[in-house]
C-alpha cells in the first residue's frame, strides 16, 4: 500500500488536484491518499469554496499558514509540513504547479528523502523576477517524478540535465477538472445575475504584483478597459490583492466612472467557470486560464511579458500583449473586430492525465 500526501496550497491547486485525488480514490486496494491544505490562500472566497465546487474531500489536514512575505510564508509551510511527514510517514509527496506550498513541501521531503512527484513540471517563463519560476526551478531540481504538461516542458527539463528517466509527458491536468465540471456549471445562475448575454461580454482577471502593486501600471490598465467596455461589459470578479491596491492608490474614482466595468467579489470555480466559457474574450493575467480559454477556442489577451506556457501562444488562443495600456487596447478592440481563428487543441489535453499521472507514480514505485 502506497502511501501519498497530496499537497495543495493555492486556488489553481485545487483544480489540479481534484481529478488526481479521484483517480487514488478508484485504487483505493493500493493506493493511501492524504490531502494536506497549507493554508497559503485562507481567504474562503478563495479556498473553501473549491473544495465544495470540485467535490474534493474535507483534507485530512489543515496547516493554516496564511499569508506573509514569500520567506516567511514558505518558512511556516516547511516547519509544520515536517510534522506532517514524521507523523505519516508517505511513501510520495505530490505537489501542484508553483506556489511556494510547492517548493516548501518539496524542500522538506527532499531532505527527509521521501519521493516527489511534480505535477506541471517544467515550465519556465525564464523570468527570475517572478518568485513562481524561483518555485518551478527549485521544485524541479529536487523532484524524483517530472510530470510535464506539454512537450515543452519536456524539453526545458532535459537542457536542464535533468535524466529522462524522471520525466513523464502526461498532459495537463487541468483541463480534466475543466471538462468534467463544464455540465456542472452550466447549471450557474451568474450570467443572470449580472445581466450577461453569451458572447457579448468579456471576462477579467488581475492579481499579479507587476500589474497591480504600482500605481502607474495599475491606472494604465484601467484607461486601456475604457474604450473596450464602452463595445461591450468587461466583468471583473476582483482577487483581494487587487481590490486593496485599488483603495490605496484611490482609483476606485476610475471604476466608477466606467459602467459596462462590473466589479465582483472572486467567484467559485463553476460560477468563473461558466462565466469565462461563455465570453467573448478574457483578458488575463494568470497561468491556469491561458490553458484553459486554448482548450475552449476562446480568443486570450494575457498582460504579461512572458508566459511559461507558450503553448497556448503557439498552438492555442493566448496573445502576449504586455501592461502598456495603447497596446491592450489595441488589441482588444482588434480582437472583437476580428476574432482569431480556433487555435489546435494541444497533445494529451484530453481530460485523461489523471490516470497518466498515477499511472507514472505507481510505475516509478515499482
Amino acid at each position: 500500500m502506497l502511501k501519498i500526501i497530496n499537497v495543495v496550497g493555492a486556488r489553481p491547486n485545487f483544480m489540479k488536484i481534484a481529478p488526481v485525488m479521484e483517480e487514488m480514490r478508484r485504487r483505493a486496494d493500493r493506493l493511501q491518499p492524504l490531502l494536506v491544505h497549507t493554508g497559503q490562500h485562507y481567504d474562503e472566497a478563495m479556498s473553501d469554496s473549491f473544495f465544495e465546487d470540485l467535490q474534493i474531500p474535507r483534507p485530512d489536514v489543515n496547516l493554516e499558514i496564511g499569508s506573509a512575505s514569500h520567506a516567511e510564508q514558505t518558512a511556516r509551510i516547511m516547519i509544520a509540513f515536517e510534522q506532517v511527514i514524521k507523523e505519516h510517514e508517505p511513501d510520495w509527496v505530490v505537489v501542484v504547479g508553483d506556489v511556494n506550498s510547492t517548493m516548501a513541501a518539496t524542500l522538506v521531503a527532499s531532505k527527509m528523502s521521501v519521493k516527489v512527484a511534480h505535477i506541471e513540471a517544467g515550465l519556465r517563463s525564464f523570468d527570475r523576477t517572478m518568485p513562481e519560476e524561483i518555485n518551478r526551478l527549485v521544485t524541479d531540481a529536487l523532484a524524483d517524478l517530472l510530470l510535464t504538461p506539454s512537450p515543452d516542458g519536456n524539453e526545458n527539463l532535459l537542457r536542464e540535465g535533468v535524466s529522462p528517466e524522471k520525466i513523464r509527458f502526461v498532459g495537463n491536468v487541468m483541463i480534466d477538472t475543466l471538462y468534467a465540471q463544464m455540465e456542472r456549471a452550466s447549471a450557474s445562475l451568474v450570467l443572470e445575475q449580472y445581466q450577461l448575454q453569451k458572447k457579448n461580454y468579456c471576462a477579467m482577471t488581475l492579481h499579479r504584483p507587476s500589474n497591480v502593486d504600482d500605481k502607474k501600471t495599475l491606472a494604465g490598465i484601467l484607461d486601456a478597459l475604457h474604450s473596450v467596455q464602452e463595445r461591450l461589459p468587461i466583468v471583473f470578479p476582483i482577487h483581494p490583492r487587487t481590490r486593496a491596491r485599488l483603495e490605496e492608490f484611490g482609483l476606485n474614482s476610475v471604476i466608477e466612472k466606467q459602467k459596462n466595468l462590473i466589479l465582483t467579489e472572486p467567484l467559485g470555480y463553476l460560477d468563473f467557470l461558466q462565466l469565462y466559457s461563455n465570453s467573448r474574450l478574457v483578458l488575463t493575467d494568470s497561468g491556469g486560464i491561458q490553458e484553459e480559454t486554448t482548450a475552449l477556442g476562446i480568443p486570450c489577451l494575457t498582460l504579461r511579458q512572458n508566459t511559461e506556457r507558450p503553448i497556448t501562444v503557439t498552438e492555442g488562443t493566448n496573445r502576449l500583449v504586455g501592461n502598456d495600456p495603447a497596446v491592450i487596447k489595441r488589441e482588444a478592440l482588434n480582437a472583437l473586430d476580428n476574432p482569431p481563428t480556433a487555435g489546435r487543441v494541444p497533445d494529451l489535453w484530453d481530460g485523461q492525465a489523471a490516470k497518466r499521472i498515477v499511472d507514472a507514480i505507481e510505475e516509478a514505485s515499482r
